[in-house]
C-alpha cells in the first residue's frame, strides 16, 4: 500500500510563516494585505499620506507577495502549468510586434548612452528571437513535472519507508543585464518547477522586460494561477538589488546573471544563497594527434559566431607538436574574421604579422570580442595546470584522437561542461536538451553548468510509518 501512496501523495504546501504566527524577530504575521505585509516587521514611523515608499520597502512588498504566491505555485497541477506555458507562447505570438516596439525603444535609449556592441547585441530581440522565445515555452511545457516525483525509496529493518521527492525551490530572484529574452527563459522554468520569480532585468532592457512581464502575468492568472508568480521589479534604482540582496525571510535563492562585477556586488551582499553565473574563460586543447582540419572548425565556431557571449572561446592551448602546422591554418581562417591573436613567444611567430605578444592580464581574461589568447604548451598536463589556474569552471574543451586522453580530460578539468571534440558553444541549456536555462552555474552549491527545471528544485525526505518510534 505504502508504495502505491508514496508515489501518488500530493506535496505539501510549501512552509511559510502562518497567520499569526511568530517570526524570528518576534513581530506576528497577520495576513496578506499591503499593511500586513508590512506588519511583519518592527512598528516604523507613520508614513504621510500619498508619500512614496522607499526601493527596499517597495522591494519587501513584492517579495512578500512572491512569497505567498510560491505557495500556490508548489501545489499547482501540472495541467495548470502547463497550460500557463501554452498561453504564454500564444502572447508571444500574438503580440509580437509590440515587444519588439518595446525593444527599439531600449536600443534606441541604448545607443544615444554609447552601449559598446556585444550589449547592443544581447539586447536586440528580432523575429528569430521571439520565435525561439515561443519554442522555449512549448518545449518547457511538455518537459516532464519534477515537482512530487519520488527520486529514491527504501525501507529501513524497522519497516519506516523512506522517499526523497523532489519539491520547488521557492523563491528565486534573477538578477541580469541586458538581455530581455531570459526574462522569459527564466520564467517558464521557474513556473514549471512551482516556484515565484523575481526578475530584476538591467535598466536598459526596461521597456522590453516591461512588456514581456505583462505577459507573463496575463498567461499566469488566465490559467488560474496568481500573477505575483513572476514579478518585475521596475525599480531601476541600485538600492532595489541592495534591498532584494536583504530579504532572505522571503526569497530563497538569489540568482546574478551579467558582468563580473554585477556576480560579484551581489554574491557578496545575498544573505540568502547565491547560485553564481559567473564569467567564461572557455580554453581550447590541441593535442598532438587531434583531426586538424576538424579542430579548426571547432576553434572557429567557438571564438566568432559569437564572441560576446560566456561560452565564447577566450583561449587556445595547442600541444608543441601540432603548433607548427594547426597555428598558421588558424591565424589564417579566424584572421580573415576579424580574430586578433594575443600569441604566447612560441605561438607569436606561427601567427603571422597581424599578432601581438600575450601580457600577463590576457590570462585567464574574458575578451568579449573577437581577441583570443594563444599558447603553445608541452602536453596534456601543461595544458591542463593552465587551465587549473587560469580557468573559471565554465567550459573546457579538447580536440584529440587518443581515447585516454580524452577520458582524463573529461575527468580532470574543472568546467561545468567539458567536450570532447565538440565546440564550448554547445554549453546552453537548449543545447543541451533542457529547453531553456535560468543561467549556467559555475559553482557546484546546488547546480553545476546550465540550470534547467530540475535544478530549480530540491528534495526532501518523507517517511511513511506504522506507528514506529525510536528505540
Amino acid at each position: 500500500m505504502y508504495q502505491k501512496l508514496l508515489r501518488e501523495t500530493e506535496l505539501p504546501k510549501a512552509g511559510s510563516p502562518r497567520r499569526g504566527q511568530a517570526v524570528p524577530d518576534g513581530t506576528i504575521y497577520i495576513g496578506q494585505s499591503r499593511s500586513s505585509c508590512q506588519n511583519k516587521y518592527p512598528r516604523r514611523s507613520r508614513r504621510h499620506k500619498g508619500a512614496a515608499m522607499t526601493p527596499a520597502e517597495e522591494m519587501e512588498r513584492l517579495a512578500a507577495r512572491a512569497r505567498e504566491a510560491a505557495r500556490a505555485m508548489s501545489r499547482a497541477r501540472a495541467e495548470t502549468k502547463t497550460r500557463a506555458l501554452i498561453g504564454l507562447a500564444d502572447q508571444l505570438a500574438a503580440r509580437e510586434e509590440e515587444i519588439l516596439t518595446a525593444n527599439r525603444k531600449d536600443l534606441d535609449a541604448a545607443r544615444a548612452a554609447g552601449l559598446d556592441a556585444p550589449r547592443l547585441d544581447r539586447l536586440t530581440l528580432t523575429p528569430a528571437i521571439m520565435a525561439e522565445m515561443r519554442a522555449a515555452c512549448m518545449h518547457v511545457a511538455q518537459l516532464p513535472d519534477p515537482v512530487g516525483v519520488t527520486e529514491q525509496q527504501w525501507q529501513q529493518p524497522n519497516g519506516l519507508l523512506v522517499g526523497r521527492m523532489r519539491i520547488p525551490l521557492g523563491v528565486i530572484a534573477m538578477i541580469y543585464e541586458a538581455r530581455p529574452n531570459v526574462t522569459i527563459d527564466a520564467a517558464i522554468l521557474c513556473i514549471k518547477a512551482g516556484n515565484a520569480v523575481i526578475l530584476r532585468g538591467g535598466s536598459e532592457a526596461l521597456h522590453s522586460n516591461t512588456a514581456l512581464a505583462g505577459l507573463l502575468q496575463t498567461a499566469l492568472s488566465d490559467a488560474g494561477l496568481p500573477p505575483q508568480a513572476a514579478q518585475l521589479v521596475g525599480i531601476t534604482d541600485h538600492a532595489a538589488v541592495t534591498a532584494l540582496c536583504k530579504l532572505d525571510r522571503y526569497i530563497d535563492v538569489i540568482i546574478p546573471r551579467g558582468g563580473e562585477g554585477l556576480v560579484r556586488a551581489v554574491t557578496e551582499a545575498a544573505t540568502m544563497p547565491v547560485l553564481k553565473h559567473f564569467k567564461g574563460v572557455c580554453h581550447a586543447f590541441i593535442d598532438a594527434d587531434a583531426d586538424q582540419d576538424q579542430a579548426l572548425e571547432i576553434v572557429f565556431n567557438a571564438k566568432v559566431q559569437r564572441p560576446g557571449v560566456c561560452n565564447a572561446l577566450e583561449c587556445l592551448l595547442v600541444h608543441k607538436d601540432a603548433a607548427t602546422n594547426f597555428l598558421p591554418l588558424a591565424a589564417a581562417k579566424l584572421g580573415a574574421a576579424g580574430v586578433e591573436f594575443r600569441a604566447s613567444p612560441e605561438a607569436l611567430p606561427l601567427l603571422g604579422p597581424g599578432a601581438v605578444l600575450l601580457q600577463p592580464e590576457d590570462l585567464g581574461q574574458e575578451f568579449h570580442a573577437l581577441i583570443l589568447a594563444v599558447l603553445v604548451v608541452d602536453d596534456l598536463d601543461a595544458a591542463l595546470d593552465h587551465i587549473a589556474r587560469y580557468g573559471s569552471n565554465h567550459t573546457e574543451i579538447i580536440c584529440t584522437r587518443d581515447y585516454g586522453h580524452a577520458m582524463r580530460f573529461l575527468r580532470e578539468a574543472d568546467a561545468s561542461m567539458v567536450a570532447v571534440n565538440a565546440s564550448s558553444r554547445f554549453n546552453d541549456g537548449g543545447q543541451l536538451g533542457l529547453g531553456a536555462e535560468i543561467g549556467i552555474s559555475t559553482s557546484k552549491l546546488h547546480a553545476y553548468g546550465p540550470m534547467g527545471v530540475q535544478e530549480l528544485t530540491t528534495t526532501k525526505f518523507v517517511v511513511l510509518g506504522q506507528g514506529q518510534v525510536r528505540q
